[in-house]
């Protein structure tokens, strides 16, 4: 298949995505890394405070990776999510982020992604913080949703504001189903033994609660405290032992996200050592980090329901070349892997104006390509200096 970018003067308006070209670094090409794409799309939805994600895409030779840290992640911590990328893209060579302790048999596999021990992938709807109204149109655009993942806490909205959102998600839902709340890390112990309760009894039950504090130590006391089962997920993907959550006995359940843990393989491992049920989420993943992700979790005995891959309807394009299918609420985990071969990209020539033969170009256009594909060069420059060989 021909890999080679198709030149745009603009991107489709349908699409909503900017893509540029960045050289490739003399360090990667040397590991066969052929491509580097940076990409760009607006959020339908403001969420995480976040209206326009971005990140890279590599191709190697098993194909592309994804690296796509949020830009409030440092050059160090970055690195990890570059790691996961290489290793989906097939480079060896880097090393890896480091074996969990007490690791016997390292990977449940080899080479590639795992093998999946199941058909189809459920997913949770996520409801970020909107209107019960917009909160209840998000729950019906998903036909076959049984689960839903709540965001509270946030700045912007208030506990009553939260507990509105809650009731309607579960009147969209109706009984029997599942609802989950996720306050990344936002609340003090005092607030979140307070808190949780009424959330709880606005959401006519929880499934969980994820990330209510910040600290183990108050997760622990919260899981010994509270009749609400306590799920950690910061407490696992930014810290320096990811399994100190598990030992402290302060999470019934542990949410994983594969690239900021450094790829699928340590998520593996982190979750045998672990021993705690898990769900795999989306790091607002285009279709090929949603699908990796999906691999991951397909592969995985320890399973605790519905997974939090269902983002994809967050951006208003889709930066891969095609979307990630869903299916009642679900993912066919068969599904191929998704590809940037052949997606239109803005055609910058090596310095700062448009390629020989791409013809004129609109500022309102080449500005914000330049502008990405500078900032990401350099911070792909900034991340490679943490790889050591």
């Amino acid at each position: 298949m021909n890999d080679r970018p198709i030149a745009a003067h603009s991107t489709s308006p349908s699409e909503s995505v900017t893509r540029v070209e960045i050289p490739v670094p003399g360090a990667l090409a040397n590991k066969g890394i052929t491509r580097v794409l940076a990409w760009q799309t607006p959020m339908r939805i403001k969420f995480r405070r976040i209206t326009v994600r971005e990140g890279l895409c590599l191709r190697g030779p098993d194909g592309w990776g994804e690296c796509s840290p949020f830009w409030d992640y440092g050059p160090e911590e970055s690195s990890t999510w570059l790691r996961s990328a290489l290793e989906l893209a097939g480079v060896t060579g880097w090393g890896t982020v480091g074996k969990t302790k007490g690791s016997k048999n390292g990977s449940p596999f080899k080479t590639g992604v795992p093998a999946a021990r199941i058909d189809a992938l459920p997913l949770n709807v996520t409801i970020p913080v909107v209107t019960p109204d917009r909160a209840q149109e998000l729950i019906k655009a998903r036909p076959g949703a049984t689960c839903a993942k709540v965001k509270v806490a946030d700045p912007a909205s208030t506990l009553g504001q939260d507990c509105e959102r809650l009731a309607a998600v579960r009147e969209a839902l109706g009984p029997g189903t599942k609802i989950r709340v996720d306050a990344n890390a936002a609340w003090d112990l005092e607030t979140a033994l307070k808190t949780l309760p009424e959330l709880e009894r606005a959401a006519a039950g929880l499934d969980y609660a994820e990330q209510p504090c910040a600290q183990v130590a108050d997760l622990a006391v919260l899981r010994r405290k509270l009749d609400i089962r306590i799920a950690a997920d910061e407490s696992v993907r930014r810290a320096t032992d990811p399994l100190a959550v598990a030992r402290a006995e302060a999470a019934d359940v542990l949410v994983l996200k594969y690239q900021p843990l450094g790829g699928i393989r340590r998520a593996a491992e982190i979750i045998e050592q672990a021993g705690l049920p898990v769900v795999i989420s989306s790091a607002l993943d285009s279709a090929l980090g949603i699908w990796a992700g999906m691999r991951l979790a397909a592969s995985l005995k320890q399973l605790d329901g519905p997974c939090g891959l269902g983002t994809s309807t967050l951006f208003a394009g889709e930066p891969a070349a095609a979307p990630i299918v869903v299916q009642n609420c679900a993912l066919p985990v068969d599904q191929s892997r998704p590809t940037f071969d052949g997606v239109p990209v803005v055609g910058l020539g090596e310095g700062q104006g448009p390629a020989a033969g791409e013809g004129l170009m609109t500022n309102a256009v080449l500005a914000p390509a330049l502008d990405l594909r500078q900032r990401w060069e350099q911070r792909l420059t900034q991340m490679l200096t943490y790889l050591a060989e």
